[in-house]
This record gives C-alpha cells, sequence and structure tokens, in this order.
C-alpha cells in the first residue's frame, strides 16, 4: 500500500508538470486566432488555465461479498486523487485534459485464493481524459472527448462527444450526447475452479453504447428545470468472472454467469429552486431500469445555504431503492438447473440513503497568489471545497467517504 502512495504522489508531479508545459505551449501556438471574440467574449476568459485537484477517501465494509458467494467480508478502503486542467485554446474553444490515481486495498478480493494478503488485495488504477470543446457561433457548441484506463486486469477505452444548443433568449438548452466502451479483462477466477470448465467464458471483451438526451428550461427567476434520459447497450462480459455463486446442492461453487447483452433506461429531472439570496433548493429524481430486472427510484435533496460573499455549506440527503435482479439469490439458494446466477448483493432488493455535508470557501481575491514552475505566470489558490458523507445500505453495508477540490487559476 505504502508502494503504491509513492506510485501516486509521483504521477500527480509529472502530471502538473506536463500541465503546465502544455498550457504554455498552447497559448503561443493558437494566439491570434480569436475568430469570433465578439460573439463569444463572455464565455470564458481565454487567459486563464484552471486546475482542480481533487482527493478522495471512502472506507466500507459489510459481509455479503460475492467474491465468497454473498457472504464474507466487503472490507475496502480506496484513495484517489483526480486532477482537471481547462485550457483554453482561444476565445471559442477550450481543451479540458484530467487523470486520475486510485489506489485501493480490498479484504474482499484477497479471498479469490488462500494467499493472504496477495496482489489481488490491492490494486492502482490509473485513467486519463481528454476532451475539446468548442463554442459554435452564440448559441451552440460541442465537445469531442476520449479516455482510457487501466489496472492489473482491465483495461477500458471510450469516444465520446456532445452537441448542445440554446434558444435565442438562453432560456432554454437542448443537448445530445453518444458515449462507446470498449473493455478487456485479463480474467482472474477463483483459485478453486481454476483450470477447469466451470472457468469457460464466452469472451473477455465488453462493449457498451449509450445514447443520452437533455433538455433545460428557465421556468422564472427563481426556478429552473433539466430533464435527461439515456438508452445503454452492453454487449460481452457482464459478469464478474472471480464472483462465486453456491448452489443449495452442491458444495464446489461456479463463477458468476450473466447474459451476455443488456439494456438499461434511465430518466432523470433535476430542479434548482432559489429561495432566496442566502439559499438554493437543488432537488434530483431519477428512475432506472434494465432487462435484468432491475427497477430503482433514487432522490437527492442538496441545500447550498450562503453564509457570506465567500462561504457557504451545502446539507446533502440521497435515496435509493431498487429491485433484485432476476439472476440474483442469496448463499446457496440458486438451483443448479438455471441458466444465469449471481450473488451479488448490488444487484439484490436494497434500499440505501447517503447523508453528508459540504463546505465551500472561495474568497474573492483567493486564498493565495504565487509563482509555480513559471516566472511569467501567476497561480492563484482560488478556492477548497470539503464534503463528508456517509452511506448505507439495508443488506448492512456502511461506507463512509470525504472529499476535497483544490481550485487554482493561472493567470
Amino acid at each position: 500500500m505504502e508502494n503504491n502512495i509513492l506510485k501516486l504522489l509521483f504521477i500527480t508531479v509529472l502530471i502538473l508538470n506536463f500541465s503546465q508545459l502544455k498550457a504554455q505551449e498552447t497559448r503561443q501556438i493558437d494566439e491570434g486566432t480569436l475568430t469570433e471574440k465578439e460573439k463569444v467574449s463572455n464565455w470564458y476568459n481565454d487567459n486563464e488555465v484552471d486546475i482542480n485537484i481533487l482527493f478522495n477517501y471512502y472506507n466500507q465494509d459489510g459481509d455479503h461479498s460475492p467474491v465468497t458467494g454473498g457472504i464474507g467480508t466487503e472490507e475496502l478502503q480506496s484513495g484517489a486523487m483526480k486532477i482537471m486542467v481547462s485550457i483554453p485554446l482561444d476565445s471559442v474553444s477550450i481543451l479540458n485534459i484530467s487523470t486520475l490515481a486510485n489506489v485501493y486495498s480490498s479484504a474482499s478480493t484477497d479471498n479469490i485464493d488462500t494467499n493472504v494478503s496477495s496482489a489481488s488485495s490491492e490494486d492502482l488504477r490509473l485513467q486519463m481524459d481528454v476532451g475539446y470543446t468548442k463554442k459554435i457561433g452564440a448559441q451552440q457548441s460541442y465537445t469531442l472527448r476520449a479516455s482510457g484506463s487501466t489496472e492489473s486486469d482491465y483495461v477500458s477505452k471510450s469516444i465520446g462527444g456532445s452537441w448542445s444548443i440554446d434558444s435565442n433568449d438562453r432560456n432554454r438548452q437542448f443537448g445530445i450526447d453518444v458515449q462507446a466502451f470498449f473493455d478487456h479483462w485479463v480474467p482472474i477466477f477463483p483459485e478453486e475452479l481454476r483450470g477447469t470448465d466451470n472457468t469457460l467464458i464466452p469472451t473477455n471483451k465488453r462493449k457498451s453504447y449509450s445514447v443520452g438526451f437533455n433538455f433545460s428550461q428557465v421556468i422564472n427567476k427563481k426556478l429552473q428545470l433539466l430533464f435527461s434520459t439515456e438508452i445503454v447497450y452492453q454487449r460481452g462480459l457482464l459478469s464478474t468472472p472471480f464472483h462465486r455463486v453456491y448452489f443449495q446442492s452442491e458444495e464446489l461453487p461456479k463463477i458468476e454467469r450473466l447474459p451476455n447483452e443488456k439494456l438499461k433506461f434511465p430518466l432523470g429531472l433535476r430542479v434548482n429552486y432559489f429561495l432566496n439570496d442566502y439559499i438554493i433548493l437543488r432537488a434530483y429524481y431519477r428512475h432506472y431500469s434494465d432487462d435484468f430486472g432491475v427497477n430503482a427510484h433514487t432522490a437527492s435533496l442538496e441545500v447550498p445555504i450562503k453564509v457570506n460573499s465567500f462561504f457557504s455549506v451545502y446539507p446533502f440527503y440521497r435515496w435509493h431503492t431498487q429491485t433484485a435482479a432476476k439472476y440474483f439469490s442469496g448463499y446457496k439458494e440458486h438451483a443448479i438447473s438455471e441458466n444465469f446466477y449471481t450473488s451479488d448483493y448490488d444487484l439484490s432488493a436494497i434500499d440505501s440513503y447517503k447523508v453528508g455535508l459540504g463546505i465551500h470557501y472561495t474568497p474573492v481575491w483567493g486564498i493565495g497568489r504565487f509563482k509555480f514552475l513559471s516566472k511569467k505566470k501567476i497561480t492563484v489558490f482560488k478556492g477548497i471545497d470539503l464534503r463528508i458523507a456517509k452511506y448505507a445500505r439495508s443488506d448492512g453495508l456502511d461506507a463512509f467517504m470525504i472529499s476535497t477540490n483544490f481550485a487554482f487559476t493561472m493567470e
């Protein structure tokens, strides 16, 4: 774990240096190409590079691990660092780069084999996303993006894009978003099943495609609405090869098996209501269904409270309920005659909630100003966000999470 943390810090230094150099190079190359500056001069400040550095710590425990067939520890600790950089190329286009390094230690996955504290007990995930956004005239914009992530047994690549258009009065916006993921596994199987027919899988790849639509409307000075919907199609390996499933009349387990196709249908509504100069109500509702038989409802409320011009707090609450997938049963509850089976409690009938508090601190002139890696640019430490939350599920899983966001601007 200590070695992975050192790797994480080393990667962070490299990313910060790379981001700063690329920001300087981009401004030198694209200076003087401001072809539509008059139309969109208020879109953003094209002299500033925005940098956000996020840290997240997550800790959970429970006793329904799918690695051991729906029983056993779900203890997990995860630490992540994400760096997001927005680089203006000219007055109408932005380059966005984000990198993520996630180190986790899991007692659950350590039970894939009997070698306690084996390589499966911890892992490092790296991810990079690159996006290009351009404004077209005064009302339209589009984004192109690509990303990739890797773990010890998993590689994922994605491409996507979006397009949006505003009404003449800027009170309405319609958008389309498309995304494609291409995932590849190096399969890991439970120790006692390796080399048997139980580990035969049709493919070690998965493809996911999604098309989303959103429509926002300003009702009046206080009320704004956003509707969103999406269709997601997945094909390939949808089960996890190291998840065990135990049957009523068998002692030896089998690996989890699920259909190789899946359709998902989420539908959401977001409502922002400006109660007064100090309080905003941000409500969200989402309905989800898929052809595995899961139907879910999620509702959340966040209430930012402005204490003064640079300090605010925002308590939040999220509630979720779902039905079980038709392929789910608990430990030793499956019949051997079933074609598809899982004991992953993520697919069970559960209720959950998350409650927490956020703090937002952004002084007008920033927290501090200094020079970093460049004698020509001033870096402004703009503000800090802190979020603390507790998560609990009806199957006994509990989690605690804390995250921070440090915002900087390079002028």
